[in-house]
């Protein structure tokens, strides 16, 4: 089966920062910015996203390139005789289901919202409710699932790439304007003093776990997503600087995220530790309380949906990738195998609140909360220290002169040999110490 290739270096970034770009940075990265210190949180994740989350995106995008396959083939073609790596490969494979069987859904709840707001129906919105609609939540899920999988039927260039780049210029200006429109709320400044002005005292453990845990979620690190759209480019630039330029873009959305939420919060009183419900409820309270409020609802969730399908998108094509290597089979059959176990496997997440409750860890828990977990918590970094491990091992794995002699070439941004010892020992001893104490502190049922 001839490999495809992205049409251009800007699709490439676009797309990988498509799939980095999206519920982590809109949904999740503002409730765990507000339950774990505001500024506090948000500089440990700079940090996190600098020391761990560089290396492991070029070491990804390293695998994928020199292998020229999806996750479940690249070690086969790159570990020696008779290694068990691969066996990651599989595990990767996991890991973009598992994320699928939750993120399809919230992406669900951010396309009704948009949809509430533009048909003029949003002044009785409340999550509580919407959650529990057992029809609502699978008829959503239904709808989000065919659109990706439709749109990935497609070849590469004209169904990913050609979308992809026209949601992401328009998520990038959207968020922009909605910025501005809610740090000029009166009120305002106490959210951006929470957000921006770190309070060191609120640095703990717990604090540099979630983000870590939130590094990798948002960058897509450790399953393989970033592995596939590597597979997918040429040998003309230097691949730490095209994961500079997908971590900016994701950092600014990420960024730009809070500036609209947290204002908006002090602003109206509303709590900024509300969790998952944050983005919902917050937001619907300020769009309803302010002059225009449908019209600034409609534009707000319009972004939001863009942000959301630009990672369902490239998670989808990793796991339609995988799964067409593995078979043989087109893109329309393996679109439509994917989509049928996709929807299948959200079904526990869209009925979770209200005909499968299922409580694995504190009160209140539910499936979202046990598929973030695996992903989160264990997929996304203990891949990560799998394929940093791999590529920087010269006996056991791939190699470090291997792994920079790919990630080198071309032009741009090159890994140094003085860096050996940050990708080498830096990265993985992180990542286990953290690994563990985020095990040990995690709330147990």
């Amino acid at each position: 089966m001839e490999r495809e290739r992205l049409g251009s270096r800007l699709g490439f970034i676009l797309i990988s920062a498509g799939c980095a770009i999206g519920c982590g940075n809109v949904w999740k990265f503002p409730w765990m910015t507000g339950q774990n210190g505001g500024g506090a949180f948000v500089l440990v994740y700079i940090i996190c996203l600098i020391l761990l989350g560089l290396p492991a995106m070029t070491v990804e995008f390293a695998l994928g390139r020199s292998s020229q396959a999806s996750p479940v083939k690249m070690y086969q073609k790159l570990e020696k005789p008779g290694q068990k790596w691969h066996i990651h490969g599989g595990l990767a494979l996991f890991g973009n289901f598992c994320l699928m069987a939750f993120y399809t859904v919230v992406t669900g709840w951010i396309v009704y919202y948009f949809v509430s707001f533009l048909r003029g129906a949003h002044e009785d919105l409340g999550f509580g409710p919407m959650i529990s609609n057992p029809g609502l939540n699978v008829g959503f899920l239904f709808v989000v699932v065919v659109i990706a999988f439709v749109l990935l039927s497609f070849n590469l260039q004209s169904g990913l790439e050609r979308v992809t780049k026209y949601m992401m210029v328009a998520l990038l200006i959207l968020m922009v304007v909605l910025a501005i429109r809610s740090i000029t709320l009166k009120g305002g400044a106490e959210g951006l003093k929470f957000y921006l002005v770190p309070d060191f005292s609120k640095i703990t453990f717990g604090v540099i776990v979630a983000a870590m845990n939130q590094a990798f979620f948002t960058l897509s690190i450790g399953i393989g997503s970033m592995a596939i759209f590597g597979s997918y480019i040429g040998k003309e630039r230097s691949l730490m600087g095209e994961s500079v330029s997908v971590i900016c873009l994701d950092t600014f959305v990420a960024i730009m995220a809070g500036l609209i939420i947290f204002p908006a919060c002090t602003s109206l009183g509303l709590e900024v530790d509300a969790g998952p419900a944050l983005l919902f409820n917050t937001m619907a309270a300020v769009f309803n309380s302010m002059p225009g409020g449908r019209i600034w609802g409609t534009v707000f969730f319009l972004f939001m949906t863009f942000a959301a399908f630009s990672t369902v998108l490239a998670v989808c094509e990793n796991i339609l990738a995988c799964v067409r290597e593995l078979t043989g089979l087109d893109r329309k059959k393996g679109s439509l195998l994917c989509g049928v176990v996709v929807f299948v496997s959200a079904l526990t997440t869209a009925l979770g609140y209200s005909v499968f409750h299922f409580q694995p860890f504190a009160e209140g828990s539910s499936w979202l909360d046990f598929w973030d977990f695996i992903v989160s918590n264990n997929l996304l970094p203990l891949g990560a220290l799998i394929m940093t491990v791999f590529c920087t091992n010269d006996r056991f794995g791939w190699g470090w002169d291997a792994f920079i002699r790919e990630a080198n070439e071309g032009k741009g941004l090159k890994v140094q040999q003085w860096m050996k010892p940050i990708f080498k020992y830096v990265v993985p001893i992180i990542v286990i110490a953290l690994y563990i104490i985020g095990l040990r502190g995690f709330q147990w049922r």
